[in-house]
């Protein structure tokens, strides 16, 4: 039944209600995408528009940016004696890392929805879907063709697969476990160590719509830095990043990177510690319009008064919540580092409604005193039903 049900829906059916991306030009610096994403609202992303090499006169998605990608530039090693000379750069300087897919690919409306499904099996992030009735076309930035698009994310499939979970029955109910989801956490970090040494599991966190957990020494789960929570906040969390632990790190994310005084005169001292001005000058620049990086970033953190590095921003801090099965909050985007968590026994559906009401693309396994024992994955969850219709 499952099967036959799929065969007359199309991708189009996916993109109803859904906004268009917001565009910029390959052109673009990294300026030029920090300022466009600080304010862009609720859309966390842009899509990054080219001229089609088959179709020079035509436009094609070439990639996307959000806030993670700019903060891990900042922080690259070659950056972070003068972040602030790095947002000159052009975004194609982090768009095309070396990965077997290219993170974005073009799906008609027409397309079935078994086929882009499978687009994101090949690891494609998102697809790009031109919006067949739009109420009004707008020129892509940088000229081309007219065309508006909408973004399709697994996130999407989860819950066009939830609407019909009871198609099949008995999988869904199911325990993670039996099903073979459960794979192991490898993106880990010590709530201790720098937040620095983080940075390399964070970009692959990103490509694998997955997130880094940070536990302590006993292997228990105390917290996690997100892709998905940091793409919600500024380039601030760059100097944070480049001055704390890990375990301070998520301290800070838990208050949206707005901390008390004390706790920002901490975060400069450290930064002056380690000889990190360029990171200090970011903290401090106003990127008010119109950006120039030239000028947005000062150097006035010499009046700032010594705070003891020892201060670290744990008195903001709440205490740490694990939201586990039976805790389903709708938000519309995560604001805070509270980790999404299940246990083996945990059934598929239980966890597919965890992660479509978090907006997250994977759940965290823990037995029974948050010993981490691994994740489940949006994508292979998705593999279930794409199996089931095989």
């Amino acid at each position: 039944m499952a099967v036959s049900w799929l065969q007359d829906r199309e991708v189009a059916d996916l993109c109803i209600g859904k906004p268009p991306t917001r565009p910029i030009p390959l052109s673009a610096t990294v300026g030029d995408a920090l300022l466009a994403l600080r304010n862009a609202g609720a859309d966390d992303r842009l899509a990054v528009w080219a001229a089609d090499r088959a179709a020079p006169e035509r436009r094609a998605c070439v990639g996307k940016v959000c806030m993670v990608d700019v903060i891990c530039y900042l922080c690259a090693e070659e950056n972070l004696d003068a972040p602030c000379a790095a947002l000159g750069a052009p975004v194609s300087a982090f768009l095309f890392p070396k990965a077997a897919a290219p993170p974005v690919r073009r799906v008609e409306p027409s397309s079935s929805i078994l086929e882009a499904l499978d687009a994101i099996f090949d690891g494609v992030q998102s697809l790009v879907v031109p919006i067949r009735a739009a109420a009004s076309r707008r020129k892509l930035a940088g000229g081309g063709g007219s065309a508006e698009f909408c973004w399709l994310t697994q996130e999407d499939f989860l819950r066009f697969f939830l609407n019909s979970i009871f198609l099949f029955s008995p999988v869904p109910a199911l325990s993670v476990s039996d099903l073979g989801l459960v794979r192991p956490a490898a993106l880990t970090v010590r709530h201790q160590d720098p937040a620095l040494c983080a940075l390399p599991l964070i970009r692959a966190a990103l490509t694998e719509q997955t997130s880094v957990a940070v536990i302590s020494n006993n292997g228990h789960l105390v917290g996690e830095i997100s892709p998905s929570t940091l793409a919600h906040l500024d380039e601030r969390v760059a100097a944070a990043l480049a001055a704390l632990s890990a375990g301070e790190l998520t301290a800070y994310i838990d208050c949206s990177g707005t901390l008390p005084e004390s706790a920002t005169r901490s975060i400069k001292a450290r930064l002056r510690e380690k000889g990190l001005l360029g990171m200090l000058e970011l903290l401090e620049a106003d990127f008010s319009p119109p950006f120039s990086p030239t000028t947005s970033c000062s150097s006035s953190s010499s009046s700032d008064d010594e705070s003891s590095p020892s201060a670290a921003p744990s008195n903001c801090r709440r205490p740490r919540r694990l939201r586990s099965v039976g805790s389903y909050s709708a938000r519309m985007g995560r604001q805070s580092e509270e980790a999404i968590v299940c246990h083996p026994w945990s059934s598929l559906v239980a966890v597919m409604i965890q992660a479509s009401t978090h907006r997250v693309g994977y759940v965290w396994v823990v037995d029974d005193d948050y010993f981490l024992v691994g994740m489940v994955t949006l994508s292979d969850m998705l593999k279930v039903f794409r199996e089931q219709l095989a």
